[in-house]
């Protein structure tokens, strides 16, 4: 930044427009929720307009609170009240900002958590919609102390005798961690610190880079919310199908490396249930869950949104068949989801850690015929 920028950017902070910029470029983002195609009832606006406060937190957090990466520390992107792109209500999320122009130190202690990953992104939401992987480290490949503690360092050149390497690159911008759960709350999650190694200037907050993060965090709201409303039209060219999603798209938007993603949208009339089936593959573990239109998980702290490789009751020929419903269609359908009293939304099943990836059955029935079907 020039003399001349900054003093302008203080200027601008000063009487003010900074700040109304913002929150006009914060009026336009909200337009995501109103465009063509998406929902019009009164549940799915207000969810709509809920979702873009929640993105506003991450957002603020993220490019704000815990933007320097001289000075990084771990935060919540997606969590039990912030909800991002079909988010894993399995999974305990950590994010953290870096650059590869700097070395950084992962301290911590492994916890219960079934998989643990470790993945390095370049890019954000904010810019072209994009967390594409520049580097992932996961459970498989650390070395663990006996009581489960562990040390890495993220850098772009392996330090010698690095037992946990994350590899940066040179426009690596933040870290995603991964801790998923056999049942979300059963035992203690993995203990996490990050420092730079290398920083070279101070931590207090310099008024001219105010604004533009700011900015960014607005644009992270309009980026996050149009993206996913995208993927959700997309997902309705095969509306209550779960084909394999482009993977390739998945690991763009900051997926896992050891996961493999079915993405697509359920919509159901009162009558109607979706009946899903398949025959697991051998893998670390699998999920399925469902979610509103704007692909976050339906609250999972009071409803049965979501089963996975140790929550669901197979059939007698080992498959899982996982039903959609409005209501509850019986004791004869053990794995059943709510919908939580919505129409149509986005829903994910996801492999982790398999080597095959068996094709996923559904179909939408009346539920008399479920009924018929089960006897």
């Amino acid at each position: 930044m020039t003399q001349h920028e900054r003093e302008e950017a203080l200027r601008r902070l000063g009487d003010g427009r900074a700040w109304r910029d913002f929150c006009r470029a914060l009026e336009s983002a909200g337009e995501a929720v109103l465009r063509p195609g998406t929902p019009e009832d009164p549940r799915s606006r207000a969810e709509g307009f809920r979702y873009l406060t929640r993105l506003l937190r991450a957002g603020l957090e993220s490019h704000v609170e815990s933007a320097d990466p001289r000075y990084p520390r771990f935060f919540q992107l997606s969590n039990e009240t912030i909800k991002i792109g079909n988010d894993n209500p399995d999974n305990i999320y950590h994010n953290a900002n870096v650059s590869g122009a700097y070395a950084y130190r992962i301290c911590g202690r492994r916890g219960a958590a079934h998989y643990l990953s470790f993945g390095s992104k370049g890019g954000g939401y904010e810019q072209d919609g994009a967390m594409a992987p520049t580097g992932q480290l996961d459970q498989d490949e650390m070395h663990f102390a006996p009581d489960g503690g562990f040390e890495i360092t993220a850098a772009c050149n392996r330090p010698p005798n690095c037992a946990n390497w994350l590899p940066l690159q040179p426009h690596s911008t933040s870290i995603v961690v991964r801790q998923t759960f056999e049942r979300r709350g059963d035992g203690p999650a993995a203990s996490l610190r990050i420092a730079c190694l290398n920083p070279d200037a101070g931590d207090h907050l310099q008024p001219e880079l105010l604004e533009p993060a700011l900015q960014r965090a607005a644009a992270f709201v309009r980026g996050t919310a149009n993206l996913f409303v995208d993927w959700m039209q997309r997902f309705q060219a095969h509306s209550n199908q779960l084909p394999p999603n482009d993977q390739e798209m998945c690991q763009r938007a900051g997926g896992d490396a050891n996961i493999y993603y079915h993405n697509s949208h359920w919509q159901l009339a009162p009558d109607q249930a979706l009946l899903v089936e398949f025959w697991p593959p051998d893998c670390t573990t699998w999920n399925m869950q469902i979610g509103n239109f704007w692909m976050e998980s339906l609250d999972y702290r009071y409803h049965r949104i979501h089963l996975n490789k140790h929550t669901a009751e197979l059939s007698t020929d080992g498959a899982v068949r996982i039903v959609l419903a409005h209501r509850n269609p019986g004791a004869q359908w053990p794995n059943w989801l709510e919908t939580c009293g919505l129409e149509q939304g986005a829903m994910l099943l996801r492999y982790v850690g398999a080597r095959e990836h068996p094709p996923i059955a559904a179909r939408r029935l009346r539920f008399a015929e479920l009924a018929a079907r089960a006897g």
